[in-house]
């Protein structure tokens, strides 16, 4: 599938009816999209995400919430190694949580292996559709790629999730500007 072609298919999976959604069932959660989307400002947009990750964040049951604080505490110490082995047994015994995933993808990056992280984005947001961190990270990959119009399209689409990111709109302005110096 080519970038463009997943861009597609991410937005219309965004569309996708919230009960459609793997482990994002959480009853909260369309509330908190929705006041994401017409949050007043970025200060109003930053406490609806930090609210939205908790929910992510939750665990299925003590041992995922183990792994996870495992990826988390290698990646924060800087080792990679052992985040993925903590993060690829989180994604091998709880394939539906959408937030393991999005952790591995996050540790593949770190590591500079694109492929792995895009493979792993694309699961993610087969799982959550509307994951902004995982679109974002997409945009970074593409960026970091020389992909300035998929990287552009990524961006965009965080911005129809949370309209007052600061850091999409940073990445939409960037890339239409080296887009439009290439042309």
């Amino acid at each position: 599938m080519n970038c463009r072609m997943f861009l597609y298919t991410c937005a219309l999976a965004c569309l996708l009816p919230v009960a459609a959604l793997a482990d994002q069932n959480d009853p909260e959660l369309p509330r908190l999209f929705t006041s994401l989307e017409n949050a007043a400002d970025a200060s109003a947009a930053r406490e609806v995400e930090s609210s939205i990750w908790q929910k992510w964040l939750e665990a299925p049951d003590a041992e995922a919430d183990r792994l996870l604080r495992e990826t988390t505490t290698a990646m924060s110490a800087n080792d990679l190694r052992e985040a993925l082995v903590a993060s690829t047994a989180l994604v091998e015994q709880y394939p539906d949580y959408a937030e393991g995933w999005n952790k591995r993808a996050t540790v593949y990056y770190l590591m500079g292996n694109f492929d792995n992280s895009v493979a792993d984005i694309k699961t993610t947001l087969s799982l959550e559709p509307r994951h902004f961190g995982a679109i974002s990270g997409l945009g970074l990959i593409f960026r970091q790629r020389g992909e300035l119009e998929p990287a552009l399209a990524a961006f965009e689409q965080v911005l129809k999730i949370s309209p007052q990111s600061y850091q999409a709109k940073r990445g939409v302005e960037e890339m239409r500007n080296r887009i439009g110096r290439e042309i």
